[in-house]
């Protein structure tokens, strides 16, 4: 069996793995998940996808159950309060997690692999098939999105999520391919897929086992921020109720805070936990962003810790000491 040109380059002339390249490889891939950013982003959103998962169940009450505390703060029954017909504002949080995750991580996951099919062949095929694939991802760049969404829902009585992520992944995937094209249109080139060519290498062996990998850090970046695009979006059609308002989501739990003048009334603990949580499933999205960039740009880790370093070394040099000294001594002489 054939072996690739990265295997060759970290195998041995009986073509064992060389140990230290091993090692190399898994210091690479643990240093993401060590970066500070990383980690409280990778926490947060873990602690969102649990919610999903078992929000449903451990909910208090039926969001959909009307009672007579009607617009009550938050209180040992109700510790998120309740809306203008009782209804319990914790469990439509709960409750609505799901929802706005799976549409989340659905359309990240359509957008990712049709930028990746049509992105990556396109930089490494060239010519007719590039300019063919450049055309199509240049014609969906034009097409705006959220108003084709918009249009859609109005149009199909029964939009569900799957149906709303598909939309958004149809019309977010051109941006990645963009970025994945210039990327493979430089890593063609490299010369250990110029190694795998001349060993007679298939083109589809060569893209998965010699570009993708390269590709990993940009492809994760770009389902992370397609991710939080769809996630914003499913928010913004529930709140301007385009979107089925009798499924529960954040944006739901706006759109009847809004309808009912939950601000007018000073009824704050209506909609704050729901953009609490719009704030914080973003943050931890963007430190996740945040965190691919400097395991991708080494020049932006090299600046951050010499920013660090730099801080944490003023107040401490020789000529600072100095100088407070001589003020020490020139405060006692003038006393």
């Amino acid at each position: 069996m054939a072996t690739t040109a990265t295997e060759a380059a970290v195998t041995g002339p009986a073509g064992t793995d060389d140990p230290a390249g091993t090692r190399a490889r898994s210091r690479r891939g643990m240093r993401l998940l060590r970066g500070r950013k990383t980690v409280i982003g990778l926490g947060i959103l873990a602690f969102f996808v649990v919610i999903a998962v078992v929000g449903p169940w451990i909910a208090p009450y039926d969001p959909d159950t009307m009672s007579d505390q009607l617009l009550q703060p938050p209180s040992g029954a109700h510790w998120f309060g309740t809306t203008q017909t009782g209804q319990d504002v914790l469990s439509q949080i709960l409750v609505g997690t799901r929802g706005v995750l799976v549409v989340g991580f659905v359309a990240g996951i359509l957008a990712t692999v049709l930028s990746v099919v049509i992105g990556v062949s396109a930089g490494f095929l060239g010519g007719t098939a590039d300019e063919l694939l450049s055309l199509l991802s240049n014609v969906f760049l034009v097409i705006p999105g959220l108003p084709l969404i918009i249009i859609i829902a109005s149009f199909v009585s029964d939009a569900g999520d799957i149906l709303i992520a598909a939309v958004i992944a149809l019309t977010s995937w051109a941006w990645g391919a963009r970025v994945l094209r210039a990327q493979t249109l430089s890593l063609r080139r490299r010369d250990y897929v110029e190694a795998a060519r001349a060993t007679g290498e298939s083109t589809w062996r060569i893209i998965f086992f010699e570009v993708l990998p390269n590709l990993t850090a940009v492809i994760a970046s770009g389902f992370v921020s397609t991710v939080i695009f769809a996630i914003l979006s499913e928010i913004t059609l529930a709140f301007i109720g385009v979107a089925d308002i009798s499924d529960w989501n954040w944006g739901t739990v706006l759109f009847w805070a809004q309808s009912n003048q939950a601000l007018a009334q000073g009824a704050w603990w209506w909609f704050v936990p729901a953009g609490l949580c719009i704030a914080l499933l973003g943050m931890s999205l963007a430190l996740i962003n945040f965190g691919i960039d400097e395991f991708v740009n080494p020049r932006l880790r090299t600046e951050t810790g010499a920013s660090r370093k730099v801080r944490m070394r003023v107040g401490f040099t020789p000529v600072t000491r100095a100088s407070a000294a001589r003020g020490t001594d020139d405060r006692e002489t003038g006393s």
